[in-house]
């Protein structure tokens, strides 16, 4: 696991650009990071990624300064621990209901004495064949890696509080989509509540020292977001290349 500056920066309070994919093929991602994103979330809920296909992609963002990070498909440690050895540097858990669920979260990324993460000679450690010691390991990996449980059902939104005050998370993702149809809004984010529902996610975070992430589906509505005190922002491959071909088909076709 490269040096955890993704963290450092949001710590110090930068905004910061990413991408959530379940796309797997390295020459994409690294493209993706060369055209200046500072993350890259593998989907593996919705897609169809194991730990064998995110090692592939670790590497892919890590030769284009991206920062990989894993949404798993559930609250599985054993899994997390798979991904987390491939070199992963962030888990963004989805469907978290209560504050039972994230201090298990924090319980599968951490190792001992805050979590029960197995250790064993990985390629996140480097196979434990570089300079850094057994020790000095264990205490990067357990202050560098982001636990980032999603905001996404009501349950998670009323007990917010709650699950902002368990030690060891470094802050939320609202998911819009799944949040929208969990209140009652099959047809999409695009309503009031989810608006305030974003607004009371950041209160409560900036009162924990946490940060707070979500989808910016342009650049108008990222400036928005970040204006209002979130500072992960995370776009899609797809609505990435659907709005770059509409513009393109528009000056070309205009």
């Amino acid at each position: 696991m490269a040096k955890g500056i993704l963290k450092d920066r949001l710590l110090s309070g930068e905004v910061v650009h990413g991408l959530l994919s379940p796309n797997i093929e390295p020459n994409l991602v690294e493209t993706l990071g060369l055209l200046g994103f500072d993350l890259y979330i593998l989907d593996a809920e919705h897609g169809t990624a194991g730990p064998v296909e995110a090692a592939a992609v670790v590497r892919a963002c890590e030769g284009a300064g991206l920062a990989p990070l894993v949404r798993p498909r559930d609250l599985d440690p054993k899994l997390i621990l798979q991904y987390l050895d491939a070199g992963m540097t962030g888990i963004m858990l989805p469907g978290a209901r209560s504050a039972d669920d994230v201090r298990r979260l924090v319980e599968a990324v951490k190792y001992p004495p805050d979590g029960h993460r197995g250790l064993a000679a990985m390629r996140a450690n480097r196979f434990l064949l570089g300079a850094e010691r057994q020790e000095a390991w264990v205490a990067r990996a357990n202050r560098e890696t982001l636990v980032l449980p999603q905001i996404e059902t009501r349950e998670a939104l009323e007990q917010v509080e709650d699950l902002a005050a368990v030690p060891g998370i470094d802050g939320f993702i609202v998911g819009p989509r799944d949040l929208a149809l969990a209140l009652g809004f099959p047809d999409g984010p695009s309503h009031p509540e989810i608006e305030s529902a974003i607004d009371r996610v950041v209160a409560v975070a900036k009162r924990r020292g946490l940060v707070v992430g979500t989808v910016a589906p342009t650049g108008a509505r990222a400036k928005d977001l970040a204006a209002r005190g979130l500072s992960i922002l995370l776009h899609s491959v797809t609505a990435l290349l659907k709005s770059g071909t509409e513009a393109y088909f528009r000056a070309a076709r205009g």
